[in-house]
């Protein structure tokens, strides 16, 4: 769009105010934006994760590798590399470059989250079901995995009162979420009993330990600064946590105090949030809701709701907010759509010419004396003569300022229909004929059918069906 014909003034809003779109292959169950925010990662219940291409809504690549719902995305530094985990237990590391599978491990236990390294994309740490983290390190073939512990560290204080009935609660204690800060030399983890645990990477041991509230800590986000951080937690609080300096040289540990900034919260209904995020610039943090279909979006300098965005007559899981604009993307629970939330931008025509003047309704206009002046057709070849004189630079380009940090990553799109799965899901089965694709079409792949599209295979099979059939009767 161009934007010589947007209102400044929208420009400067800094959040979404209305339903603008939707994209639909299969069921989403979780979602992720890339770093730069022009791609869009969706993972479905069947194990499919699908790649959508933000600018045409289209379909950029399908990774198959899972034979159940994905539970986390997460993209790497520079948008090469995508690594998804699943209730089957596996995590994978996808090269996007070309769709393969770079990377397999698989764990004792079905993943909760995995989260890639910020600068690494061969390391990863991930949040196992009723069992310790795992820091795994996929440089070579073999995976190597290093547990990490979920006992919180307590002052010395309080280690020194420490009984043995508390004691064996501790260690009965497990980690539900885990994320990396900016650098990658800490991993922030949550537990189930409401602690916060700061792990240096290096060592690999927990440095810092603070109780953050009572229930289970559901999420952990940071923002891009890594300054700053927002948890989602089973009673029904959302707290944003400035985070300190973890790489400062010198920095004693048991001097941090990791304090809630603000508490998010419906006092009124008592909602359960869903799922939580950061606003590009960190100034404002979205919520999902448990049993409703609204977002609420909160400011962060006073603290106070700005708006409730409306979605579709269905509840909401994940939420993601766009790395660099404000707009916001969930995934329905019920139907699988990726709902989407954006500024409507009504154009400007007056920025067309400096004389153009928008009116509020039809005035009489008044011509000019010279307006409809008839010319010589001599004259008017001329003029175009002289305009064609006129030389074009049509081989310079203008320089585009990069990422200096990331290298330049781009994925080609899928531009065909039948792989980008349009919105109702209709295929065409004859001249002006169509209809609505059954549930288990296009999945041949699942049940291991490699001739599924073979004439001969379902002709054969057709054969022994209705074989079958007349033994019956």
């Amino acid at each position: 769009m161009n934007l010589s014909l947007i209102d400044p003034f929208i420009l400067a809003q800094d959040y979404p105010d209305a339903l603008t779109g939707k994209v639909r292959s299969g069921h989403a169950a979780c979602i992720r934006f890339n770093r730069k925010g022009d791609f869009l990662a969706t993972g479905r219940v069947d194990g499919t994760v699908v790649i959508f291409d933000i600018e045409t809504n289209g379909v950029a690549r399908k990774l198959r590798g899972h034979t159940r719902q994905i539970q986390a995305l997460s993209w790497s530094g520079d948008g090469r590399y995508l690594l998804s985990s699943s209730q089957d237990w596996k995590c994978i590391l996808w090269d996007l470059q070309d769709g393969t599978k770079l990377r397999t491990v698989r764990f004792e236990a079905p993943v909760y989250i995995a989260e890639l390294h910020p600068l690494n994309p061969f390391l990863f740490v991930a949040s196992l079901f009723e069992d310790q983290p795992l820091l795994v390190d996929i440089s070579s073939c073999i995976p190597l995995k290093h547990q990490l512990s979920s006992v919180p560290k307590r002052p010395k204080l309080d280690r020194q009162d420490l009984n043995e009935k508390q004691a064996l609660q501790d260690a009965k204690q497990s980690t539900c979420v885990t994320v990396f800060t900016t650098l990658g030399d800490h991993i922030i983890a949550g537990t189930n009993k409401g602690w916060l645990n700061i792990i240096e990477v290096r060592s690999r041991e927990i440095i810092h330990s603070t109780r953050l509230c009572n229930g289970i800590i559901i999420l952990l986000r940071l923002t891009a600064s890594g300054r700053d951080m927002v948890s989602n937690a089973s009673d029904r609080v959302i707290r944003t946590i400035p985070i300190p300096n973890l790489s400062q040289d010198g920095l004693d540990m048991d001097t941090v105090k990791i304090e809630v900034e603000h508490k998010f919260q419906d006092v009124v209904n008592r909602l359960s949030w869903n799922h939580v995020a950061f606003s590009s610039t960190g100034d404002y943090v979205a919520a999902s809701t448990f049993m409703n279909h609204d977002i609420y979006v909160w400011e962060r300098g006073h603290g106070s709701l700005v708006k409730i965005l409306e979605g579709p007559k269905e509840e909401l899981g994940v939420i993601e907010w766009h790395p660099h604009r404000p707009f916001v993307a969930a995934c329905g629970i019920e139907t699988g759509r990726v709902y989407l939330w954006s500024i409507i931008t009504p154009q400007r025509w007056s920025a067309l010419a400096p004389d153009f003047a928008e009116v509020e309704e039809n005035v009489e206009y008044v011509e000019r004396e010279d307006e409809f002046d008839i010319h010589p057709i001599e004259e008017i070849h001329k003029r175009r003569l002289d305009l064609e004189d006129e030389a074009l630079d049509v081989l310079t380009v203008d320089p585009v300022k990069e990422d200096p940090i990331h290298d330049v990553f781009s994925m080609p799109v899928l531009l065909d229909i039948v792989d980008s799965e349009s919105e109702e899901e209709i295929v065409a089965v004859g001249p002006g004929t169509m209809r609505r694709k059954s549930p288990g079409e296009g999945r041949e792949w699942m049940n291991g059918a490699e001739n599924a599209n073979d004439p001969e295979e379902q002709g054969s099979f057709k054969k022994v069906v209705t074989g079958a059939a007349e033994k019956t009767q």
